[in-house]
């Protein structure tokens, strides 16, 4: 209990620096609640039978979080699969209240802990994974809930932006609230989640995702968005440069039972 309370408040401490970091734009109205997001980079081992975690996360792990309240949990496969191979969890959370509450739920599950037997009766020396990488962020003022696409053929591109500073970062994410999510509507790159890293490697960073129907419409809309009129003033503004100090992107399909 005592760590858990910790836990809990060193997670509020840091999660209360980003809010104030973040910028209000003029006559605009957020929602003071905003969604924190659990990113997982699993990286799997050679020659391992990927389905031992598949099922893990489609008989026991996406079933629990759904039964406390998380409804739309996403799982992704590389779009270009690497060697070895990795797989991506995405769990959106109502606050940082929610996310130590739901987990500390499932853990305690009847059926979570039934359902997990064959995933942790899995030997060591055939483990399927090395270890998973775990990011939480925080939604964006302008930006505060995930935005689930419909359930037809898409791709998603994960995107994370690092800053040589925190104030780049401040000032990314203000750019992103003075006239980049129309631009990013305009050109069809449609945003499922923005949030800036509040715990994780390589800070300080921002990470987001958009998604289109295909690779085809993710190249035409990345043409769109940076000949648009409005990017072009945005990018010339002196305030927003060197925001940015290295660029990720991966691209990613989801899994048939993926809720995202």
């Amino acid at each position: 209990m005592q760590r858990r309370k910790f836990l809990q408040s060193s997670l509020a401490v840091t999660a209360g620096i980003a809010v104030a970091n973040t910028p209000a734009i003029a006559g605009a109205q957020y929602s003071i609640q905003k969604e924190i997001y659990e990113l997982r980079e699993y990286e799997m081992n050679f020659g391992i039978d990927q389905a031992q975690l598949e099922n893990y996360f489609k008989m026991a792990l996406i079933p629990a979080l759904n039964k406390y309240g998380v409804k739309t949990v996403g799982v992704f496969k590389e779009w270009n699969p690497t060697d070895p191979a990795k797989f991506y969890l995405l769990t959106p959370y109502s606050s940082l209240d929610n996310y130590l509450s739901v987990n500390t739920k499932v853990k305690a599950d009847a059926d979570y802990i039934k359902n997990s037997v064959a995933y942790n009766s899995i030997p060591a020396d055939k483990a399927i994974y090395s270890r998973f990488a775990s990011t939480l962020m925080l939604a964006f003022d302008g930006f505060p809930a995930m935005v689930v696409p419909a359930n037809e053929a898409r791709m998603f591109e994960l995107r994370t932006y690092e800053g040589y500073s925190e104030d780049a970062v401040r000032r990314k994410i203000k750019m992103f609230h003075d006239g980049e999510f129309p631009i990013f509507n305009r050109a069809k790159l449609n945003p499922v989640f923005c949030g800036e890293v509040i715990a994780g490697d390589k800070q300080p960073r921002l990470t987001y995702m958009i998604t289109c129907p295909n690779m085809d419409e993710r190249k035409k809309g990345w043409a769109a968005f940076v000949t648009d009129p409005e990017w072009k003033k945005l990018v010339a503004n002196p305030e927003y440069a060197n925001t940015i100090s290295k660029i990720r992107n991966t691209f990613l399909v989801p899994t048939a039972y993926s809720q995202v």
